[in-house]
């Protein structure tokens, strides 16, 4: 992402901002942070900043006492998960410490603060449970929506457990029907670079590619796009999940409960739980979700992807694809 297009969407922050949240996004490429860290903290930076601003504040002026009004800020206003506000908090940490490496703060204040009150806070608070639904109401989620490309993105979640990210970056070439699989970009994330699709996803892959030319721009290589012919992004996935789960009752946007939620990472819930309890094995399915090894000695486990192909098909749900 360039300059420009950074400051356009930073438009409602402070040039002073702007200028930090572009120098920072550099350095973070240089150390090699992964697009989706960056992309995170990027976000999570324009929201605080936006914040001191309206408060009359810049990141420069930060202590003890607008970290405070930031954590009431994002806990009662915006309501969000502890998971959440830590976020936002490790991207503002990580952002001044670069700003002490440049010399232009000489202390971090974000540590001590995440010492006194985020970890008593999230010790308290135990991880709320990820709304996981029956394989009907997916049947249900999915037949029910009318859109090609929504239809086969949600079908390509469900039926692969790929990350809202990994979706994003498919393009057409990937897609090899005749091995029933798809190639993944390389991502700090993924151990394994294929993710297999049976029959029902084949189908709606196929329905999507018959129409997609007519919206895509030339020369576009991305596999879903959106409106504008280009590649999708991340809160167009957002937006077309929650839209059609909402529509059915599956997704309450009023709620304060995660589990109240359907979000895309939900798709990734239910294709590992329905996975397991189908009787598909533990180690075939770290495989097929793509997580990282824990152990040396792991790269010396080698699955045989046949195997793992036919094990995959056997343990799939079947969504009654129409």
């Amino acid at each position: 992402m360039d300059r420009v297009t950074i400051v356009s969407e930073l438009s409602e922050v402070s040039h002073a901002d702007v200028d930090l949240i572009v120098e920072f996004v550099k350095d973070c490429r240089l150390r090699g942070y992964s697009p989706e860290t960056i992309r995170s903290h990027r976000s999570n930076l324009r929201t605080i900043s936006r914040f001191l601003n309206q408060n009359g504040l810049s990141f420069l002026d930060v202590d003890k006492d607008a970290l405070r009004m930031l954590l009431d800020y994002l806990k009662n206003t915006r309501k969000v998960g502890h998971k959440t506000v830590d976020s936002y908090f490790s991207a503002l940490s990580s952002f001044y410490e670069y700003l002490m490496f440049e010399e232009k703060i000489k202390s971090n204040p974000v540590p001590s603060f995440r010492k006194r009150y985020l970890n008593s806070y999230k010790s308290h608070q135990p991880s709320p449970p990820r709304k996981l639904i029956s394989v009907e109401e997916m049947a249900l989620l999915i037949n029910s929506t009318l859109e090609i490309r929504d239809k086969a993105m949600m079908t390509v979640l469900a039926k692969t457990g790929v990350r809202r990210g990994e979706l994003i970056s498919m393009d057409v070439g990937d897609v090899d029907f005749d091995g029933g699989r798809i190639r993944l970009k390389r991502k700090n994330k993924r151990s394994n670079l294929y993710v297999y699709f049976d029959d029902e996803t084949a189908v709606l892959l196929s329905r999507w590619l018959k129409v997609r030319d007519s919206y895509a721009t030339s020369g576009e290589a991305a596999l879903f796009v959106g409106d504008q012919g280009v590649r999708i992004f991340r809160n167009m996935v957002y937006r077309a999940v929650t839209g059609h789960a909402e529509r059915i009752g599956l997704h309450d946007p009023s709620s304060s409960r995660l589990e109240d939620h359907f979000s895309p990472h939900c798709f990734r819930h239910w294709f590992t739980t329905h996975l397991r309890r189908n009787g598909l094995s533990r180690e075939f399915i770290k495989e097929l979700r793509g997580d990282s090894r824990g152990e040396a000695i792991d790269i010396y486990d080698h699955i045989d992807q046949d195997e793992l192909r036919k094990a995959y098909l056997t343990a799939i749900p079947r969504l009654g694809i129409i």
